[in-house]
C-alpha cells in the first residue's frame, strides 16, 4: 500500500521552489524562486557616478574599445587579467572620464541584458518545477483512487510508481541546480561593480 502524503507534494514543492523567497518577495511574484531579492532592472547610476556619453569613435578606437569591453564582461576572466589590456587602451586612446564612461556603458548594456535573460530563464525554470510537482500530486491521487478500488489495477499502479519515482528524481536534481542558478544575477551585479571600480581607478590614475 502506498502511503498518502499530506500536505500534497505540490504544496511542499511550492515551498521548496520559493525557498526563503517569501521573506524577501511579495506574494504577487510567485514565479521568482530565489532567496536573493528580485531586482528586475539595474540602474547604471547606482554603480557609476559619471554621465555616460554617446561617443562616435573612429574605426580603430571602436574596435579597440569593443575588445576591452569583451574582456571586461567575460566572466571567466578575472578582472585583474583585464587590467593590462585596459591600461594599453587608455595609453593609446585616452583614459579620461568620457572614454571610461563609454566603456562602462557598453559593459553595463551587455551584462544587464544577459542578466535579464537569465532571470527570465529562472522564472521559467520555477514554473516547470511547480508544473512537475502538480503532475506528481496528480499521479499520487490517481494511485490512491486505484488502491481504494475493490479490484485495483496493479499494472497501472506499478506504472504510476515508476513515473512518480522518476519525476521526483528530476525535481530534486533541478532543485539542487536552482540554488546555483539563483546566484548568477548576483554574480553579474558584482562583476559590474568591479568593472566600475576598475574604470574609476583608471580615470584617477
Amino acid at each position: 500500500m502506498i502511503a498518502k502524503y499530506f500536505p500534497s507534494f505540490a504544496t511542499l514543492a511550492a515551498v521548496a521552489v520559493t525557498g526563503c523567497a517569501a521573506l524577501a518577495q511579495p506574494a504577487s511574484d510567485p514565479d521568482w524562486p530565489c532567496v536573493q531579492r528580485k531586482v528586475s532592472q539595474l540602474s547604471p547610476g547606482l554603480m557609476w557616478a559619471h554621465p555616460i556619453p554617446e561617443m562616435k569613435l573612429d574605426a580603430e578606437t571602436a574596435a579597440a574599445a569593443d575588445d576591452v569591453v569583451a574582456r571586461l564582461v567575460l566572466r571567466r576572466m578575472p578582472l585583474e587579467e583585464v587590467q593590462p589590456a585596459l591600461d594599453g587602451f587608455a595609453d593609446a586612446h585616452g583614459g579620461g572620464e568620457a572614454m571610461m564612461s563609454h566603456l562602462f556603458g557598453e559593459s553595463f548594456d551587455k551584462l544587464s541584458h544577459l542578466r535579464t535573460r537569465i532571470m527570465k530563464g529562472i522564472e521559467e525554470y520555477a514554473q516547470k518545477q511547480i508544473a512537475l510537482s502538480k503532475r506528481i500530486d496528480g499521479a499520487r491521487s490517481e494511485m490512491d483512487t486505484l488502491m481504494a478500488a475493490d479490484d485495483p489495477d496493479y499494472d497501472r499502479v506499478d506504472e504510476l510508481e515508476v513515473q512518480i519515482d522518476w519525476d521526483e528524481r528530476i525535481f530534486t536534481d533541478r532543485q539542487r541546480s536552482l540554488t546555483y542558478v539563483c546566484e548568477t544575477p548576483v554574480l553579474l551585479e558584482k562583476r559590474l561593480y568591479g568593472i566600475a571600480q576598475m574604470l574609476e581607478a583608471e580615470i584617477r590614475s
